[in-house]
């Protein structure tokens, strides 16, 4: 008797949702009940920025891609239930931000994430 393999991660999803500025397929890689903690200059670690669910980090997800700005996924490493990638964002004027993310999977969807992400300044 066979065992069952856990639904695949869709890095590809990831990566077209991520650079083309689409909530929508982001969202989707996302369970029901999926937290995301973001932790930055203005929310540090003893008191991140956290998420829980689809409609809030649908918020979220809106709120970045509504500005001007371009992103790249630049690396992605999928192990077994976990997901680690980096994006780099950059605005008009040049800033810069970086983004890295730890994922951890359920049935193929994203149940928790933490991103750090840093900006020039």
């Amino acid at each position: 008797m066979g065992t069952a393999a856990s639904p695949a991660f869709d890095t590809e999803a990831l990566r077209r949702g991520t650079e083309e500025m689409d909530a929508a397929t982001l969202l989707s890689l996302y369970a029901d009940d999926a937290e995301m903690r973001v932790v930055d200059r203005n929310t540090q670690p003893s008191h991140p920025k956290v998420m829980h669910g689809r409609s809030e980090i649908a918020s979220m997800l809106e709120d970045v891609f509504s500005r001007d700005m371009t992103h790249k996924v630049e690396q992605c490493v999928v192990q077994g239930d976990q997901v680690a990638f980096t994006e780099s964002c950059e605005y008009p004027d040049g800033v810069r931000v970086l983004a890295s993310s730890m994922i951890s999977l359920r049935d193929g969807k994203i149940v928790d994430q933490t991103m750090v992400q840093a900006w020039d300044e």
